[in-house]
């Protein structure tokens, strides 16, 4: 699993808005979890990690870290 680490997600519907754009552009299994304006993405290792970035900064987040 790669990580993203995102700020700006508050609350559950920051991880549903979050959870959408991913799979609106992959429509791959993700895990999103938002905790103090911090959340982080967990999708595969084969998924493509510029796409992951641009679907968490259209949905209105900025991607601070990839693990």
């Amino acid at each position: 699993m790669r990580t993203y680490k995102v700020t700006g997600m508050t609350c559950a519907g920051c991880e549903k808005a979050v959870t959408r754009a991913i799979q609106k552009q992959l429509g791959d299994d993700t895990a999103v979890e938002a905790d103090a304006e911090r959340g982080e993405v967990r999708v595969s290792e084969s998924t493509d990690p510029q796409i992951v970035s641009f679907a968490i900064e259209g949905a209105g987040y900025s991607v601070e870290k990839v693990e």
